[in-house]
Parts: structure tokens; C-alpha cells; sequence
């Protein structure tokens, strides 16, 4: 069984949002993109605007959908779905995780991430190296 999870990048002023688990989550003090799981009846996109609005009090818009990635961890696996968001309002209240950034993209891969997210991260870095050297 496969469990879906929506994940937001959430861009704003060249940087994009990321958050650190807590010590009580599993993969307690990893960094991820912040998001959550896909309830039933949900779509993709308003489970994740649900989620980032729970955990962030953030209003999100989701922009565009990037690779998915499969990822087991012990008995369970999740399918992590990445989304380009647009911040739209709010201002950050952290309810679940430890700690949040606002990093540009060359310096990602200097955070310990969720092993989930790290082609996310690899893909995002290179869009974001594309589109600087339009």
C-alpha cells in the first residue's frame, strides 16, 4: 500500500521555503519540502493548499506538478508529489515541525533532507539553474 503525499515548493523573492521535522517526527531534525497526506476525496491541489494552511498558516496557490518519487521507509512507502506554489498570504506559525528557511536553490544541498525529497531538491536546483541562464 502506497500512501500519497503532496509536498509545496513554495517560491517567493528567489528563494523557496523548506522545513525541519521535529524531534518527535519520523525522520526526526531532516529538512523537507512542507506538506502532508492526501485524504480521501481529496485532489492533489487542495490537499496540499489544506495542509500548508494547517501546518504554515500559509494560503498557497499549487502552480505546476514535478516529478513524483517513491520512496519506502520500513513498513511503510509513500508516493511524495511535488508542487511549484505561489505564497500567496499569511504569515508563518509552525504547528508541526521544528524550524522552517528561506533558501535560494544553490544552497539546498547544504541541509540534511528526508531521503523522499532529495530528487526533489536535484530537480529543482536544475530548473532554477535553467531558467538564471535565460
Amino acid at each position: 500500500m502506497i500512501t500519497k503525499v503532496t509536498c509545496a515548493l513554495i517560491e517567493q523573492y528567489g528563494r523557496v521555503l523548506i522545513t525541519q521535522r521535529s524531534e518527535t517526527m519520523p525522520q526526526a531534525m531532516l529538512w523537507e519540502f512542507p506538506g502532508g497526506k492526501v485524504e480521501d476525496g481529496e485532489t492533489e491541489e487542495s490537499s496540499l493548499i489544506r495542509e500548508i494552511q494547517e501546518e504554515l498558516n500559509l494560503s498557497i496557490t499549487p502552480m505546476q506538478r514535478l516529478t513524483p518519487v517513491v520512496q519506502a521507509y520500513g513498513d511503510k512507502t509513500i508516493e511524495l508529489v511535488p508542487y511549484l506554489c505561489q505564497y500567496n498570504e499569511g504569515t508563518i506559525k509552525l504547528t508541526e515541525h521544528r524550524s522552517y528557511h528561506w533558501v535560494v536553490p544553490q544552497d539546498l544541498a547544504n541541509y540534511d533532507w528526508c531521503p523522499a525529497d532529495i530528487p526533489i531538491v536535484r530537480e529543482f536546483v536544475a530548473m532554477a539553474g535553467q531558467q538564471s541562464t535565460t
